[in-house]
């Protein structure tokens, strides 16, 4: 779709269901945080993994002690998503009833500022929640947002004005594929890079930031679960797309390509022969090196992107294997989450050299709670988490909704805390970070305590 007058958009395609306003609600109860430690390095949280692209936070002076005090929470609706934050802004992005839902909101406090509701008519096919699975992505005064069914907006981030919309479903014949639309897209300089997944292509566009014009498009693999993930190699900017959506026979793999034109480097073909398969896992990529790993017997793979723009493997193996959560790379090695399913998930240490596993864990412990007023226990763990690198340390997600500060290094793991946030399945969106404040998202109800899907702040100023 090209550029539409603001007065023109209004009135053919944003009203009356798409219609954008001054919030007039109250805010939720807040308890205002700690002041900032005089020393403490803090950032932004725009987009998904991060600043740096990468689940590496540079915040400094958090605590360790758990549980974290509240500063304020929100009822949430259905979706998987992450908050973004930039400066006094907080834009999250759920569906209540049969409608997607953007809302900004102010950081610490939780007011809110605008929000933004349109119809969805997405139903997940396998019995998942039928909210967006793509998180926000704030770039200068603009905010983009991508729901389930594939509908791209553009808003100013400070009135919630829209800008511009494309539906990819209309526009490039995208279906909805296992999950739905679930990349999050990415901002390189003045385009906005989509993992669209078009049958037969294109696999990736870039649009004009500004307008929502199209620039280029590239490769024919469909839609995963990954995000682009932006990175300079020898001097030169690269977007990595770890590609593969719904196909016969499966097809995906990693796409090294070109930002400024959309020209293709290579395409590294690496995707389970399941059918009902994905690629969910995001590039890590560290030095000349890209990390890719899915599930489903799939196994890892690590490449070097050479000077000429060529690959070449370095290893593979089948004992690392991430499902849905991202590596972290750290000095020389990788940890992550090892595991299709609850029950054969372990928390592992690779050598990034040669892709040997140096210790692998899969923590446990008992957790005593009242149900219907009597005493029980059960033996929880974190199953497949997220890992979050953070003040020398690592904060971890467990999927039941336990919370820890883990200190991981190739000699070993130790937990330094822990607590339990919610006693919530679905514990899948990493946990956001920013300035000293710690958002963490529950996406179903709490079994003990029957309390419904929410968003949470937490202070975590040391």
């Amino acid at each position: 779709m090209s550029t539409i007058p603001r007065r023109v958009l209004l009135k053919s395609l944003w009203t009356p269901v798409l219609t954008a306003r001054r919030a007039r609600a109250q805010a939720p109860e807040v308890h205002l945080p700690r002041p900032l430690s005089p020393g403490a390095t803090t950032h932004d949280w725009p987009s998904f993994l991060g600043p740096t692209h990468n689940a590496v936070s540079t915040e400094t002076h958090l605590s360790r002690i758990l549980p974290p005090p509240l500063v304020w929470e929100m009822e949430k609706g259905a979706g998987y998503t992450s908050p973004a934050i930039a400066g006094n802004h907080l834009v999250f992005f759920h569906r209540v009833d049969d409608r997607e839902v953007i809302e900004c909101r102010h950081p610490e406090t939780g007011t809110l500022q605008w929000d933004f509701r349109y119809t969805s008519e997405y139903r997940d096919r396998y019995g998942y929640n039928n909210g967006p699975r793509s998180s926000p992505v704030i770039a200068g005064h603009r905010v983009y947002t991508m729901g389930a069914e594939g509908k791209l907006f553009c808003f100013d981030l400070d009135t919630g004005s829209g800008l511009w919309s494309r539906d990819l479903s209309e526009d490039y014949g995208v279906r909805q594929d296992f999950f739905g639309t679930a990349s999050t897209p990415l901002v390189v300089d003045d385009r906005l890079i989509v993992n669209v997944g078009a049958p037969e292509g294109p696999c990736v566009v870039a649009f004009d930031a500004t307008t929502g014009n199209e620039i280029w498009q590239s490769g024919e693999w469909g839609p995963s679960y990954a995000s682009p993930v932006p990175a300079i190699m020898h001097g030169e900017k690269r977007v990595f797309v770890f590609a593969g959506g719904e196909s016969t026979p499966p097809s995906g793999g990693l796409l090294s390509i070109n930002p400024a034109n959309g020209a293709i480097d290579f395409a590294f073909p690496f995707r389970s022969r399941t059918y009902e398969s994905v690629n969910a896992s995001c590039p890590v990529i560290f030095d000349d090196r890209v990390f890719i790993s899915a599930s489903y017997r799939t196994g890892g793979a690590l490449l070097r992107v050479l000077p000429n723009f060529t690959h070449e493997v370095v290893w593979t193996t089948q004992e690392f294997a991430l499902h849905f959560n991202t590596a972290i790379y750290r000095d020389g090695y990788l940890y992550g989450f090892d595991g299709r399913n609850q029950g054969d998930a372990s928390l592992a240490c690779v050598d990034a050299i040669d892709g040997t596993v140096i210790w692998r864990e899969a923590p446990q412990w008992t957790e005593t709670f009242d149900q219907g007023g009597r005493q029980r226990q059960a033996i929880l763990g974190m199953a497949r988490g997220s890992l979050l690198a953070v003040d020398d340390q690592f904060l971890a997600l467990g999927e039941l909704g336990h919370l820890s500060w883990l200190d991981l290094s190739p000699a070993g793991y130790r937990e330094v805390a822990r607590t339990w946030l919610a006693a919530a399945s679905e514990s899948w969106t990493l946990p956001v970070l920013s300035r000293g404040l710690l958002y963490v998202v529950q996406n179903t109800r709490d079994l003990l305590t029957g309390a419904g899907p929410c968003l949470r702040c937490f202070d975590l100023r040391a």
